[in-house]
């Protein structure tokens, strides 16, 4: 073709394009309207409403009026009310326990017994020193009160009296240190027998009977710890401690342990808070006794503590979720009788991990928006929905106009497109083609090979294969191996292409019989071959 001529085709196809673009006022929405709605159309199949339809499934709650408990929150840890490490006051063998691992032992049961043969005799010998110089204070107030009469008639003189009344003296206070030696002794002894000083449950025994045992010893015999009442101690930020202070000058305050799940386990009573702040995290601590009836705390275990400081009542609250943040502060989604959101700011006055007070923002009866805010704005469309119908991977979007999954056409070895089967019965997808057997050659001349029998072609025969597979048996190639495995499916046959049409080849049959096995596969393919031969 000259120059001429391809200005002309230009031209040509310039001026079709012009009078096309002048009349797309007919033809363009004619065409969008074909078009599946992900590609730029309208979407005319069957779910063309769910794709035209914007609205964006949310969970709305009400806004409503509550007395609302202001709680101070705070982590701490259980302790026994009292502990003691049990030791023994003098050394000694241990030679009985007298106790059970985790008993519980009143004020003054026995614990544990020493030997007491060593500390019985230093009380008799005690004993045994007081009552000697008791006699010897016996005698000097004899001699005393003799020398005294014969002072009185001149045979003593008063230089030799003194003398005597200091003895006695001596003799009495030598008598009295000696009971002092005795109670000393008694109370060694006393020692032997080891008992409980206060009301608690024991632990883990430290030593067993047979060893000496000292006040020395670090681990002691047993820990004692009373748990029933028990104490728990907890920190809390230093900016509520001004309204601790002025909720217990008001009346007494309660505290509530809370388990991990947040259920209230035990209720007691603040006793005590600490005298100054701990600089370094900025908290300051409190105790609280529990009675503890239950044992649902247990000494060493982290509790959660809650004190109520105040109860704002009738106020204005709204789900903890529906209250968002921005740059401006709070906002909240609120929905309108228009099924459509407006952003509000919202002044909170309390807010906690369940509800929030609203002081500002919203009125009672209203109702905002607590989830599905991720293709939410204001004035938006929504549908009030429940929990599971908002949830976006339950939303049942289709992907193509028909709504089918697969949308993808495989295509063969030369580039041709398999005629698709029909649908099963039901809506269900088809299936893919069968593994066919392996064809046997034409015959020389071009002529088609007679079926060994007469039986009806099925789903493996070669009527019944794509177009690839049936120039494959023509050439005498392996056949490209397919997925069909449902009977009741008939794929649509093509015709051969026109390369094989101007060789005057044409495919080849096989048995009649439908392979459905990879034996009869084989079986089968040199069969065909040897019944064909020429």
């Amino acid at each position: 073709m000259g120059a001429g001529g391809k200005f002309v085709v230009v031209a040509g196809l310039i001026a079709a394009g012009a009078g096309a673009y002048a009349e797309r006022a007919v033809w363009l929405p004619q065409a969008l309207a074909l078009l599946p709605a992900q590609f730029g159309g309208h979407g005319q199949g069957p779910n063309a409403e769910v794709l035209r339809d914007r609205s964006v499934p949310v969970v709305a709650a009400p806004v409503t009026r509550a007395d609302v408990p202001v709680y101070v929150t705070g982590v701490g840890t259980a302790k026994p009310l009292n502990s003691v490490t049990v030791r023994a006051q003098v050394s000694g063998k241990l030679t009985e326990i007298d106790f059970r691992e985790g008993q519980d032992l009143k004020k003054g049961d026995p614990i544990a017994r020493l030997d007491d043969a060593l500390y019985k005799a230093q009380r008799d010998q005690a004993l045994a020193k007081k009552a000697q110089d008791q006699a010897v204070l016996v005698n000097a107030e004899l001699e005393l009160q003799r020398d005294e009469r014969l002072v009185h008639s001149g045979a003593m003189t008063d230089q030799l009296l003194g003398n005597q009344r200091a003895l006695v003296e001596q003799n009495r206070a030598q008598v009295a240190a000696d009971a002092a030696a005795v109670e000393a002794a008694e109370a060694q002894l006393s020692y032997t027998v080891i008992t409980a000083p206060i009301d608690g449950r024991t632990g883990l025994r430290a030593v067993d009977v047979g060893n000496i045992v000292s006040s020395g010893d670090a681990s002691g015999i047993v820990t004692l710890s009373q748990i029933r009442p028990i104490a728990v101690v907890f920190s809390v930020p230093q900016q509520d401690l001004a309204r601790v202070n002025a909720a217990r000058n008001a009346a007494p305050l309660g505290v509530e342990a809370l388990s991990g799940e947040g259920q209230v386990v035990a209720e007691g009573e603040l006793t005590v808070v600490d005298n100054q702040v701990d600089p370094t995290t900025g908290t300051v601590r409190l105790k609280a006794e529990f009675p503890n009836d239950t044992l649902a705390l247990w000494p060493g275990a982290f509790v959660d503590t809650r004190l109520l400081v105040e109860t704002q009542r009738n106020v204005l609250t709204v789900p903890s979720a529906a209250v968002q943040h921005g740059p401006a502060g709070a906002y909240a989604y609120v929905v309108s009788d228009g099924a459509k959101v407006h952003l509000r700011p919202l002044t909170i006055g309390f807010q906690d991990d369940k509800r929030a007070v609203v002081a500002g923002g919203v009125e009672e009866g209203e109702s905002v928006v607590t989830s599905g805010f991720s293709r939410l704005q204001d004035g938006a469309s929504v549908k009030v929905s429940s929990p599971e119908e908002a949830d976006p991977a339950k939303l049942a979007v289709p992907m193509t106009e028909g709504g089918s999954k697969g949308g993808k056409h495989h295509k063969s070895k030369h580039g041709a497109k398999p005629a698709a089967a029909p649908a099963r019965p039901g809506g269900s997808e088809p299936a893919a083609p069968q593994t066919s057997e392996r064809s046997a050659p034409a015959t020389d001349g071009g002529e088609e090979a007679k079926p060994a029998d007469t039986t009806p072609a099925g789903p493996g025969t070669v009527e019944n294969q794509p177009a690839e597979n049936r120039r494959a048996a023509a050439e005498g190639r392996e056949q490209t191996p397919s997925t069909q495995s449902d009977p009741s499916i008939v794929s649509a046959v093509e015709a051969p292409d026109a390369d094989h049409a101007s060789q005057g080849r044409a495919p080849a049959a096989t048995s009649g019989a439908s392979p459905t096995r990879s034996a009869d596969l084989k079986e089968s393919a040199p069969g065909s071959q040897a019944a064909n031969a020429p």
